[in-house]
């Protein structure tokens, strides 16, 4: 996180959105799931407004207990937020839940092969594993990425990694 944290640049956000939209743009009028922002992670709002204004309707993730995938809820800009689990800006309790056909991934640290290395409680595995066929687009920044990030059984590789650099497609 200390490393992430050194990697804030200006104009990153606003480089992120140009590379999806341009690269590796979510897939035709599908639910795309991003998050809110937290700390050091590269921001995707504007990437978010893009999306939204392109007619994709959008989502946020609500924590759950551990053990259970995320939960979504349909958010537009302009709609309130309130405090979530772990830190987190959620829509509140009676936002529409939702299944996202897409989703933005936060991450720590990733590599090649297209696998990540979350906060460590496992959410967006579980959820990633529950969503079949959904296609999932890691966001960070460029050095974040490493040679190899150590992978379990259960870790599910995403099919990119966007950056404010550029698209990496994946092994996985």
């Amino acid at each position: 996180m200390a490393a992430r944290a050194a990697l804030r640049a200006p104009g990153a956000a606003e480089a992120l959105a140009e590379v999806v939209l341009r690269e590796c743009p979510p897939p035709p009028g599908a639910l795309v799931a991003g998050f809110w922002p937290m700390g050091d992670e590269i921001d995707i709002r504007p990437l978010m407004r893009h999306l939204e204004a392109a007619g994709h309707a959008l989502a946020l993730p609500v924590t759950p207990p551990r053990g259970q995938p995320l939960l979504f809820r349909r958010w537009r800009f302009g709609d309130p937020l309130v405090p979530g689990g772990f830190g987190t800006s959620v829509p509140p309790e009676g936002a529409e839940a939702v299944t996202p056909q897409a989703l933005l991934v936060p991450l720590l640290a990733f590599d090649a092969a297209g696998l990540r290395l979350g906060y460590g409680g496992g959410f967006y595995d579980r959820t990633l594993a529950s969503l079949p066929g959904a296609w999932a687009l890691g966001v960070a920044f460029a050095g974040q990425q490493v040679a190899k990030v150590p992978a379990g059984a259960h870790d599910v590789p995403l099919h990119g990694i966007a950056t404010e650099a550029g698209f990496f497609r994946t092994e996985g």
